[in-house]
């Protein structure tokens, strides 16, 4: 975190200088707008401060002897039209510009959750999914409240209070000016001081109110496990912590905040008395009319609430720079995985699969995989098998490209997948997985997510491919049934089913499947994995699997231990050989027909 009382940026920390000129090329798309905008907001600082001067003329008109005195009917009329001007073209001003903030708001946003699904499945999985939603809320706030005060308040106040001082040095004793020039200096000083000390608070309550937010989802989001195990107190406890240490920050927050107002109207009365001071001496001896002590009263006035507005704004100004900064982090997070300069989409003809001595590590000290070579010809069928944590999903997740390997290469139909658009090559494959995630949406949504845009007929018969279609008819909404935040709603089973028609109607020329049916029934896994067979002909298919009896018909079937193929043949030929795999199968058919026994 950056210092906030460097001496090289007392005012604004580089940090915000770079996020306001983030902001600015979201200003041109409407340069008549922000011209038009500017040019209201001068009129509307003549017609204020032209105010006071009206008012000093008609009180000097009216002070006269009682035989003199005379209506001065067009400058009353020129008071009242001063006002309503000064009103008419702030509220045009900001009807103006209205659409200005809130398209930079839009594309702000959208540019944000774009690069967030640009970003590689590493920062996905170490994210944490409510504190990053709550930055990106606070952030686009942040945005609204900067264009519209910093652009239109603070410049035009700052000229304001120019014009007010201006004035008095030219028309009255220059101790007026001086007086009002030194308040302002001490006002300004004082605010950007103690706001940059209080902006501490500030950033600690939004880290914990992220903290917790991000504990709040997370818990909410694993209801049925908190409720399972009985945790319900530990869960409030560990949001509670967070809460507490917001609630400390916000505390001092406050607390700080009332140093501030006091010392603003401390500053702001003492100023007012020594102008009101001048002026009626001057009255007192003559050298000033009624009406200028009028005219000085009404400008202390006009000055003290762009001043305490000034504060406010300011401080709120550093309030959004400081929340709109952790959502542009998030714009300056590089993915791991990128496409290449001159990468070219993926030209799929036969779908051959090519894994040419790769090796893959999460973290280097920690190696997953060791020189892995295998070729999935075009139309084949090969399998993956192996113990829990021997590489077999991190072989999909390469071949998806959401890492890239350490060494190695992996080819399809004799391209480098690393040298083609990230898009065209998940575009050519399809994969059922074996936890399946689904949308916060109905049951058709998440079947047409493989092809959006698709007609209902072709998602009804993708969904009769799955064998969901029976499911889908005993609802009372059919395809419109909504499946609950990741699918709650529907049991292991029927997400995977849903996540298999999915998959056929994307219709792709490469297909994965990630123990596609380890959450079904035997009776609907056997009439499933002779549709998925059906799927895969005349289709290159990596399959990786627990349940051996779903691939014995695999062209070949590797063996994968700590990271290294230690067997491949055909099941017969690995069988026959009675390693690994034959201890695996006959401990699976064993298991299989104890009753009650569950392959695990």
């Amino acid at each position: 975190m950056r210092s906030l009382g460097s001496p090289s940026a007392p005012h604004t920390r580089p940090g915000d200088l770079n996020t306001v000129r983030n902001l600015l090329p979201y200003l041109g798309e409407f340069k008549g707008r922000v011209a038009l905008a500017v040019a209201l907001l001068i009129a509307a600082k003549v017609a204020n401060v032209g105010v006071p001067v009206v008012l000093k003329a008609v009180v000097d008109a009216l002070s006269g002897k009682p035989t003199e005195l005379v209506l001065p009917l067009a400058l009353v009329l020129g008071y009242g039209a001063l006002r309503f001007a000064s009103t008419l073209f702030g509220e045009i001003r900001d009807a103006v510009f209205a659409k200005v903030t809130q398209r930079a708001i839009r594309r702000v946003a959208l540019r944000v959750f774009r690069h967030l699904h640009g970003l590689s499945l590493k920062f996905h999985l170490e994210r944490q999914t409510g504190g990053v939603s709550r930055d990106i809320e606070r952030g686009t706030r942040g945005i609204s409240f900067l264009l519209q005060f910093m652009i239109f308040n603070i410049l035009p106040t700052l000229v304001e209070i120019g014009l007010v001082a201006g004035y008095l040095f030219l028309n009255y004793d220059w101790r007026f000016g001086a007086v009002t020039v030194a308040t302002l200096a001490v006002y300004i000083v004082f605010t950007l001081l103690i706001t940059e000390w209080r902006m501490v608070f500030r950033r600690t309550m939004n880290d914990m109110d992220s903290s917790a937010n991000t504990r709040a989802i997370d818990s909410l989001l694993n209801f049925e496990t908190v409720k399972t195990f009985g945790n319900e107190d530990w869960e409030a406890r560990r949001y509670d912590d967070s809460l507490t240490r917001w609630e400390t920050a916000a505390v001092r927050n406050q607390t700080s905040l009332a140093t501030l107002n006091a010392g603003q109207a401390l500053i702001i009365g003492a100023g007012v008395t020594g102008l009101m001071l001048l002026a009626a001496d001057g009255v007192a001896t003559g050298a000033l009319t009624l009406g200028d002590l009028v005219l000085v009263n009404a400008f202390l006035l006009q000055l003290y609430l762009p001043l305490n507005f000034l504060g406010f704004v300011y401080r709120e100004i550093k309030n959004a720079l400081a929340d709109m900064e952790r959502m542009f982090d998030l714009l300056r997070q590089n993915p791991d995985v990128a496409d290449a300069p001159d990468a070219g989409p993926l030209q799929v003809a036969g779908g051959r699969i090519e894994f040419d001595r790769v090796s893959f590590a999460y973290d280097p000290r920690r190696p997953v995989l060791h020189e892995v070579s295998f070729v999935v010809e075009s139309g084949q069928k090969v399998a993956v098998v192996g113990s829990s944590g021997s590489g077999k999903t991190t072989l999909s997740r390469l071949l998806f490209r959401f890492y890239d390997a350490s060494s190695g290469c992996i080819r399809i139909d004799g391209q480098d997948i690393r040298s083609v658009a990230q898009q065209s090559l998940r575009a050519s494959i399809g994969i059922v997985p074996q936890d399946t995630v689904l949308f916060n949406d109905t049951i058709g949504y998440n079947i047409a997510y493989g092809a959006p845009g698709a007609s209902q007929s072709r998602i009804e018969a993708v969904a009769r491919a799955a064998h969901i279609d029976g499911f889908v008819a005993s609802l009372p909404d059919g395809f419109e049934t909504r499946v609950g935040e990741r699918g709650l709603k529907l049991s292991g089973g029927e997400k995977q089913r849903v996540a298999i028609a999915r998959a056929l109607l994307k219709d792709p020329r490469i297909m994965v499947f990630d123990e596609a049916t380890s959450a079904l029934d035997s009776a609907t896994e056997a009439a499933i994995q002779q549709e998925l067979e059906r799927v895969a002909q005349d289709r290159t298919t990596l399959v990786i699997a627990h349940r051996l009896s779903t691939i014995v018909d695999a062209d070949e079937i590797l063996v994968l231990e700590a990271g290294r193929i230690v067997e491949r043949g055909s099941h017969a030929n690995l069988l026959a050989a009675g390693g690994i795999y034959a201890a695996m199968w006959e401990r699976q058919q064993r298991e299989s027909a104890e009753p009650g026994a569950v392959a695990s």
